[in-house]
């Protein structure tokens, strides 16, 4: 369970669950976790969004296994949604994509994490630390781009067409893949569904961006 920036890099991580629980439930048992869902997690204080004087707090981005709270955003459930809802998932998945890719960097350039350490499970949350570790050294540290280069992550292109990066080639190549995420649907507090109508208004006026628009249209992967 890991948390990162716009840079790809791990933020906050929780090992040792070893698969054997939900994603949900691995966030509420993890510190990380429990500081948020508590609020003893030191956020910014809350912010207006643009164009608005009444103050929005800072969220996460999270998929449909996280719970809906007033500082984590996940995606309206269902297919047969309105326009508003449709554009809140397309931007929230466009943040989640950060992440996704950070996991994807990481198992693709340690290919240990593709495997089955056979070693005690005391090593290894170290060398899974170690590999975070040193991800995030080279990540803000290299240059020249070797580690990461420009077509290594996702990209989207026109009419909302993502592109996929290259770590999915050589994670594949590896034999290697992401699990599928579990989803459940499970109710928030009434303020954090506020929050999320309100941040839903938002990128359909002074929020919106002009590409958000040719989601209407089925992209496709390649």
């Amino acid at each position: 369970m890991a948390v990162c920036d716009a840079k790809y890099t791990f933020t906050a991580i929780s090992i040792g669950s070893y698969g054997s629980q939900s994603d949900g439930g691995i966030f509420r048992i993890s510190p990380f976790g429990q500081a948020l869902l508590s609020n003893q997690l030191p956020l910014p204080p809350d912010k207006p969004l643009c164009s608005e004087s009444q103050p929005f707090p800072h969220y996460f981005v999270g998929d449909a296994a996280f719970p809906l709270r007033r500082n984590i955003m996940r995606p309206y459930a269902g297919t047969n949604l309105d326009r508003s809802k449709r554009i809140f998932n397309y931007r929230l998945s466009r943040a989640r994509r950060v992440i996704e890719n950070s996991f994807g960097i990481l198992s693709a350039r340690w290919r240990i994490l593709l495997r089955t350490m056979e070693c005690s499970p005391e090593n290894c949350e170290k060398i899974v630390l170690a590999c975070i570790a040193l991800h995030n050294f080279i990540m803000l540290n290299d240059h020249q781009r070797w580690y990461c280069p420009d077509n290594y992550t996702d990209r989207e292109g026109a009419d909302n067409v993502v592109h996929q990066g290259d770590w999915r080639r050589d994670i594949n190549d590896s034999r290697g893949a992401f699990r599928t995420v579990t989803t459940f649907a499970r109710r928030g507090p009434a303020e954090a569904f506020q929050l999320r109508e309100r941040l839903a208004h938002h990128f359909l006026n002074a929020g919106a961006v002009s590409f958000q628009n040719g989601i209407y249209h089925t992209p496709q992967r390649n």
